[in-house]
């Protein structure tokens, strides 16, 4: 055979195999990104199915070991559902499927269709749980109704917002209203409620609105505590002459990690700026104090611009807790 074409052969052989060798190796590298993708989106549901369940129970122990029997209301959709149950025939767990399944239909279309099939689900285990679960009536003093009903209730409605559901639909309105109008979605949630009240104290009695007013609160409170976590984070952003060594302060003394960005100084003569080093770190609203002490230390002039951070991921927060 002629040389040439044996080398030939052997190179088209060659690369052949190599690319076939590559096609596998990304295939493997295509296939075990989708492997863990599958994993995490199933520990995820497992996890938000859970939060919903626990939520469902506690609202509905809030409903039935409270409530329900001694004729007291809560405000948003769970409200509406009471104050109907107390002047119709039907029962709480068909007024609670009936009245929240326009806002679930209009939370498809406002924030996605998956979020409404698992309200939709939620709002129909609380039915069947309300329905059909007997839970024993706890007290019949009303200011202990009126508090811990409306704390387990904000306790199922805060765990299954965790679970990335809802079980009363109103927030979900108040979100649409807002986008509309000129308020905020805490505005309409406050409007919404008045209206309930006001027909709970019409149609039922001025104390049993008053009481409502005070079950409201306490699920409020309750839903952002669940929601929110027990410790509130406060994103701090220090602007100092003296930044190298409070970023040494934070991440060697307290242990936390921050970031560094540069920034111009705008106090001072005409056209003139001068570059600084702005500090931004984030620590819970117990570390707070501790931080303020040591910032102090180093510089008593220091600038620093707190507020509240909703939720974190990451990061070295709770890596190591500050000692004295």
């Amino acid at each position: 055979m002629n040389p040439f074409l044996s080398w030939l052969l052997v190179n088209i052989a060659r690369r052949k195999l190599e690319s076939e060798n590559a096609q596998k190796t990304v295939s493997k590298k295509e296939i075990v990104p989708v492997v863990r993708n599958l994993q995490v989106e199933l520990t995820h549901t497992i996890k938000e199915c859970i939060f919903i369940i626990i939520g469902v129970f506690s609202a509905g122990f809030g409903l039935k070991g409270f409530l329900l029997p001694n004729h007291f209301i809560d405000g948003g959709a769970t409200g509406i559902s009471l104050l109907l149950e107390n002047i119709t025939t039907l029962k709480l767990g068909v007024l609670l499927v009936i009245v929240n399944l326009p806002f679930i239909l209009l939370a498809s279309k406002t924030i996605n269709p998956k979020f409404a099939i698992r309200s939709i689900v939620a709002i129909t285990l609380l039915a069947f749980v309300v329905h059909f679960v007997d839970y024993p009536i706890i007290t019949e003093d009303k200011l202990l109704i009126a508090v811990f009903g409306g704390f387990f209730l904000g306790l199922g409605i805060g765990m299954s917002m965790r679970g990335g559901s809802v079980i009363d639909g109103t927030e979900v309105l108040a979100i649409f209203l807002s986008r509309k109008l000129s308020l905020t979605i805490g505005d309409v949630l406050l409007i919404i409620n008045i209206i309930i009240f006001s027909f709970g104290a019409y149609v039922l009695s001025i104390e049993i609105a008053l009481y409502a007013i005070l079950t409201y609160l306490a699920a409020a409170k309750t839903v952002d505590f669940v929601v929110d976590g027990v410790e509130e984070y406060v994103g701090v952003t220090i602007i100092s002459d003296k930044h190298d060594a409070l970023r040494l302060m934070i991440t060697e003394k307290l242990r936390r990690a921050c970031t560094i960005y540069a920034g111009k100084g705008g106090f001072g003569a005409y056209k003139k700026t001068y570059d600084k080093n702005i500090i931004y770190t984030v620590v819970t609203r117990l570390e707070l104090a501790k931080l303020k002490t040591e910032i102090d230390k180093i510089d008593k002039k220091a600038f620093m611009i707190m507020g509240v951070v909703k939720d974190i991921k990451g990061g070295m927060i709770k890596r190591k807790p500050l000692k004295d």
